[in-house]
């Protein structure tokens, strides 16, 4: 199946998640993770009409921009190091990574303006997993204020890998609540109206649940070089 196929049956999936959850589908944006295909598979998406692509190496963000330019919405999706911030910030869109002070730091020190940003949350509580714990997420949140570069636009999270539906359901919904505790705040530089969660095997569960981006690969482009 090639990519504009796919792309075709993903919508058709999220549209279907949307309408059981009484959501607009267009307020669903489809992330393809294109760190495991070629610069070829990637031009393949872009031309089959997806916008938003996500990288988790600066490495494969850095090639992929120089091949294609900055006309799609790149995302970085990975763990930031925060030596990285300085060669990843001038080509990315968001970044859905931001889970320390440190990094805060950094990626004020180095913008050239507002940077659209996602607080990553381990909602499961996972050791294997990045982000902030739920408790520590909102006092973490409320410190960025000091930040005139930050825009908190969301929250992140992954769900573990399990056939239990019910246990991925939870981590969304929970996070979906946090999100809209972060709302409630009414903080400037925190609207946090975006939610990034669900990836290939889980996303119409994420949809369900209030997911406005996510962040699809091997169902999309596949993961072959």
């Amino acid at each position: 199946m090639n990519v504009r196929e796919s792309l075709e049956k993903i919508k058709g999936k999220i549209s279907a998640a949307a309408e059981r959850s009484g959501r607009d589908p267009q307020h669903i944006q489809v992330v393809a993770v294109t760190k495991y295909v070629s610069v070829e598979r990637t031009k393949e998406a872009l031309e089959a009409g997806v916008t938003h692509f996500g990288e988790s190496r600066d490495e494969g963000l850095l090639k992929k921009v120089e091949a294609i330019g900055t006309l799609p919405s790149w995302h970085f999706i990975g763990t930031l190091q925060s030596r990285k911030v300085k060669d990843i910030l001038p080509f990315v869109d968001y970044i859905h990574s931001l889970d320390r002070i440190s990094l805060a730091k950094e990626i004020q020190k180095r913008a050239d303006g507002e940077v659209n940003c996602f607080v990553q949350v381990n909602v499961s509580g996972e050791e294997s997993k990045h982000g902030l714990s739920p408790e520590d997420t909102l006092p973490f949140i409320e410190s960025l204020n000091e930040f005139s570069s930050i825009k908190v636009v969301g929250l992140m999270a992954m769900a573990p890998h399990t056939d239990n539906t019910n246990e991925i359901r939870d981590v969304f919904k929970k996070l979906r609540e946090l999100g809209e505790r972060v709302q409630s705040l009414s903080l400037p530089h925190a609207p946090c109206n975006e939610l990034s969660m669900g990836m290939s095997n889980d996303y119409e569960i994420a949809v369900e649940e209030g997911a406005t981006y996510v962040r699809i690969g091997s169902s999309l482009v596949g993961n072959e070089k």
